[in-house]
């Protein structure tokens, strides 16, 4: 998940906590979008291995 994060932070330009508000806005879509079944797939999909669970909301 770090991975994503500083794609955000590098390519959009986007401070960490906007970077982690986005990874949680995608993943409440896209767990919107799939079938009920699915959305553990997108929930451990998301989790990754984010270190900072004090700011980070998908931990």
């Amino acid at each position: 998940m770090q991975d994503l994060i500083q794609e955000l932070k590098d390519n959009a330009g986007l401070t960490e906590e906007q970077a982690l508000q986005a990874i949680l806005t995608m993943k409440e879509y896209i767990t919107s979008k799939v079938p009920p079944m699915f959305s553990g797939f997108v929930d451990q999909f998301f989790a990754g291995n984010s270190t900072n669970s004090e700011v980070d909301p998908l931990a």
